[in-house]
């Protein structure tokens, strides 16, 4: 199978992190990796977890736009939460549901105790499909 990477400006390079940010397939599948709040330089850009979330998906924003999508083309996201509750949950359900209304992408929510940095609270990454 043939696929080509991509690193968009405005996003870190992940290089030095062991991984790319967006996956492209010869068919109809984009796979955007696990994105944070980010800053150009790869720094979490805020303690607070509302902050994070929507800095991850402004991130995931950038990834889908640097091959020509945007959210309408995800059909599938997988959310991490570092010490998951009822109240993250409802910050997650609140902008998701400002980004897709009552057309949701499927999800998958894990629950984690920590994610690659220390300050990482929120990660989020997806598959789009192509037109």
């Amino acid at each position: 199978m043939s696929y080509s990477v991509i690193n968009p400006e405005g996003l870190h390079d992940p290089s030095g992190f062991g991984y790319s940010h967006v996956a492209r397939t010869r068919g109809d599948l984009v796979f955007i990796a696990g994105q944070y709040a980010s800053d150009g330089d790869g720094h979490v850009t805020s303690p607070d977890f509302t902050e994070q979330v929507e800095r991850s998906l402004g991130n995931l924003r950038t990834a889908l736009t640097s091959v020509g999508l945007d959210f309408r083309h995800v059909v599938a996201l997988r959310t991490h939460i570092v010490d998951h509750d009822p109240e993250k949950l409802a910050v997650v359900a609140r902008l998701i549901g400002e980004i897709w209304g009552d057309r949701p992408p499927t999800q998958t929510l894990t629950g984690v105790a920590a994610l690659a940095l220390p300050e990482m609270q929120f990660e989020v990454d997806a598959v789009a499909v192509t037109e």
